[in-house]
């Protein structure tokens, strides 16, 4: 399982998961949901470690398994 994510690869799996871009401030971009929920993404070349993991669990609420078959 991969330890890091490019930024261009979660947008797209967050578009697949309904998310929208909302707005930005500075580097970080607000993606909304239809439902009303919010995750913020630092906008970095790559995503990793613990905040890759606190985007899948927390943010999004998915398992790393359920995340990482989006990818593909």
């Amino acid at each position: 399982m991969p330890k890091s994510i490019k930024f261009r690869v979660l947008v797209s799996i967050l578009h697949k998961l309904g998310y929208k871009e909302v707005r930005q401030k500075g580097s970080h971009i607000i993606f909304g949901h239809l439902d009303g929920h919010l995750v913020v993404i630092p906008k970095h070349d790559e995503i990793r470690g613990g905040l890759l993991t606190k985007i899948i669990k927390e943010d999004l609420g998915l398992s790393k398994e359920d995340f990482f078959k989006l990818v593909k």
